[in-house]
């Protein structure tokens, strides 16, 4: 299914829910049966802060062309919290995750949304105006949080999702306050989440960032999904460079810009999060895991493991069960 969607800043969601034939109760919008299931929420506090809450799966998959008409003047920063909690949702089918991290871009970017089926979208999606950035965060000195506040540029960057965010979304699910009280209280957490995410730009290295073309940003996205599609393969940087169209040292430099991670350690970092998923969720074994993703060696791989996760392949195996 395609919708094409026209942005004119106020964000997408009556547009989707219009699209898919959701019904509007209250402040949420349910995702009909016929459809899928779960339901998308959320507030708006003027032009400076939106907040949308999406917590459903689709039966079938669903691209989402955007584009973005914004208001002269209007520079909307998106923080978009994938993962960041577990579905409340019930289903006959198994579902699959949606992958957790936290992307920041500016909302002036029309692109192309990629909602698969049978996935379970759990995520906030904060979109804030660089003016209330700037009044949150406008003293920090560090190049990252200058670019988000203050760059010309189109930009991205990605983080992963810290226990302290997840603490933090899981008491938007299910607020214990009068409904009075609601619109305060979200954003205030939305606030609070965008404190911890620039608490882990800040333990970046100090350097400036590098403009990044759209087609710079689209390349390095290619190069995330195929480290991500071919975990037992560790990456050449070469191939990917030349298939990009870079020189290598510009792709090291903006991979890693946008990740926190260099090519090889971010691929190394999600390799493993695979091993973990497949010993928990699939009940494999160590050596079925290990030589699943590319190791040879058993002991290479565990200690590999326990450099990431903490704990050797067996030791997590067991505890998990």
């Amino acid at each position: 299914m395609k919708i094409s969607i026209i942005d004119k800043g106020a964000g997408i969601t009556k547009e989707f829910a219009k699209s898919i034939g959701a019904t509007v109760r209250g402040r949420f919008i349910d995702i009909p049966e016929s459809k899928g299931g779960g339901y998308i929420t959320g507030f708006s506090w003027e032009t400076d802060l939106r907040m949308m809450i999406r917590n459903y799966y689709l039966k079938e998959e669903v691209f989402i062309e955007r584009t973005n008409e914004l208001m002269e003047g209007q520079e909307d920063v998106v923080f978009l919290l994938s993962g960041i909690f577990p579905s409340l949702i019930q289903s006959v089918q198994p579902l699959l995750k949606e992958q957790a991290n936290v992307l920041i871009c500016m909302h002036a970017v029309s692109s192309i949304m990629e909602m698969p089926s049978s996935t379970v979208f759990g995520s906030v999606t904060i979109a804030v105006s660089r003016k209330h950035l700037r009044s949150l965060f406008g003293k920090i000195q560090h190049p990252i949080v200058e670019n988000i506040l203050n760059g010309k540029d189109n930009f991205v960057f990605e983080t992963d999702i810290s226990p302290e965010m997840i603490k933090t979304a899981s008491e938007m699910l299910e607020p214990s306050i009068p409904e009075s009280l609601e619109s305060h209280y979200y954003k205030l957490k939305c606030e609070e989440l965008l404190c911890y995410i620039f608490a882990l730009l800040l333990q970046r290295e100090t350097r400036v960032a590098s403009n990044m073309h759209i087609d710079d940003i689209k390349a390095i996205y290619v190069i995330k999904l195929h480290l991500q599609s071919h975990l037992d393969e560790p990456p050449n940087i070469a191939t990917l460079a030349k298939q990009s169209n870079m020189s290598e040292p510009k792709l090291r430099k903006l991979f890693k810009q946008t990740f926190g991670k260099g090519v090889f350690d971010y691929y190394q970092t999600v390799r493993m999060q695979e091993a973990a998923k497949l010993l928990k969720e699939q009940r494999m074994t160590v050596s079925e895991v290990g030589y699943q993703l590319g190791f040879t060696n058993l002991s290479h791989f565990s200690r590999v493991f326990e450099q990431h996760i903490g704990m050797k392949p067996k030791k997590y195996s067991l505890n998990e069960k």
